[in-house]
């Protein structure tokens, strides 16, 4: 009896496993082409790393290379962006990863509850987005989840910033 439910399970398993790859290689794709449209800078170039931290959070966009075009790009890009977010406008996230994405509308609604800082780091930009609110502070952490599985980032943290 148990190894026909284990059987069931893994051949379950097996029948969805191909639809939520596909799943994921689409909207892999969305946000590569929606990305390509918001973002100036060449995306093969750069890195983005979505950082959680106990009052929120860092969203920091590395140039590899150093070049100094992209770099700038960068820094125009997350300057624009960090004002929006300050308004509570996330459109750009919502256009580019899906108007449903974890957290986007609590951090919409909830900008006046939360600072947003843009600043420069050596190698590209970075965004702070910093809450003493616990529910916005999940919020933002589900939000960064979100973009770093959308842009299959690594956790690799270049930021010299204390928060």
């Amino acid at each position: 009896m148990k190894r026909s439910i284990y059987t069931s399970i893994l051949a379950l398993g097996l029948v969805a496993f191909p639809f939520a790859v596909r799943a994921d290689d689409a909207q892999q794709n969305m946000v590569m082409e929606h990305g390509s449209q918001v973002m100036p800078f060449d995306e093969s170039q750069a890195m983005h790393m979505f950082l959680p931290s106990a009052t929120g959070g860092v969203v920091e966009i590395v140039v590899h290379d150093m070049n100094p075009t992209q770099i700038a790009l960068v820094r125009a890009h997350l300057l624009q962006e960090a004002a929006k977010f300050a308004r509570g406008d996330y459109s750009d996230p919502a256009y580019i990863h899906g108007k449903t994405m974890p957290g986007l509308v609590q951090l919409a609604s909830g900008s006046s509850r939360m600072s947003v800082h843009y600043f420069e780091t050596p190698s590209g930009a970075a965004i702070t987005l910093v809450s003493t609110d616990q529910p916005l502070i999940t919020a933002i952490h589900e939000w960064l989840a979100a973009q770093e599985r959308d842009h299959k980032s690594g956790q690799m943290n270049h930021c010299d910033m204390q928060m």
